[in-house]
């Protein structure tokens, strides 16, 4: 715990808290009601990163208009984005997690790292306030350049990519699916004139769409 409050810059006055955050359901499951999941911190946490990004831009933007500013806010909390944050705190090697969701890669699972990250939002906002919650969400997010690029549209920037080349073809196909039903992952493969050049993973199929384009841009671009 003491590493990931080195890597949140924060320390907690209830370190419990921050424990409740990076528990999964399986092993709250499993505890047989020793431990309860992090569910409900992740709700709270939504909701808290939510208002943060919508207050940002509202004060930042202000010529911007609401549908713009709904869906930079969507663009700014997406998945994918959360995912990022968790790969940088290393979040996945905090979770605690039943066996079962263990063994089926529940540590690398995109919707738990994403999930997890709201929690820890939610744990940092009741131990320290707004204030403390805001500053990790402009540090990790808000802030940072590199996430910042990464609330396109990939599949529209791979369609403007291909354009320039006439006659091609972008086909996207799903791969396969696992999981249970609340908890689906999906991984789809993106063609362009029959060959692959990119595969991504998601909670749903438009997000993998999502990260297979994003694979693809970076696959042409190099």
């Amino acid at each position: 715990m003491k590493t990931l409050e080195a890597k949140l810059e924060y320390t907690f006055q209830d370190i419990s808290l921050l424990e409740h955050a990076l528990t999964h359901s399986s092993y709250a499951n499993e505890s047989h009601g020793r431990y309860t999941s992090n569910e409900r911190l992740e709700f709270l946490g939504d909701s808290v990163l939510g208002m943060v990004v919508a207050d940002h831009l509202f004060r930042t933007c202000g010529d911007m208009p609401e549908g713009d500013l709904t869906r930079t806010r969507a663009a700014l909390v997406r998945e994918e984005n959360l995912v990022e944050v968790a790969h940088k705190l290393d979040l996945g090697a905090y979770l605690r997690l039943g066996k079962g969701e263990e063994l089926c890669g529940g540590r690398q699972r995109p919707s738990i790292q994403a999930d997890a990250v709201e929690a820890v939002l939610a744990a940092v906002y009741l131990d320290g306030g707004i204030g403390s919650v805001r500053r990790i969400i402009h540090r990790f997010i808000l802030d940072n350049a590199v996430l910042a690029t990464k609330t396109q549209d990939y599949k529209t920037a791979l369609q403007e990519i291909v354009q320039r080349r006439p006659g091609s073809e972008i086909v996207y196909e799903l791969v396969s699916e696992s999981g249970p039903d609340h908890c689906r992952v999906f991984v789809m493969e993106v063609s362009v004139n029959g060959e692959v050049v990119g595969r991504g993973e998601g909670h749903s199929k438009k997000a993998a769409e999502q990260m297979a384009a994003k694979a693809a841009i970076e696959q042409l671009n190099r």
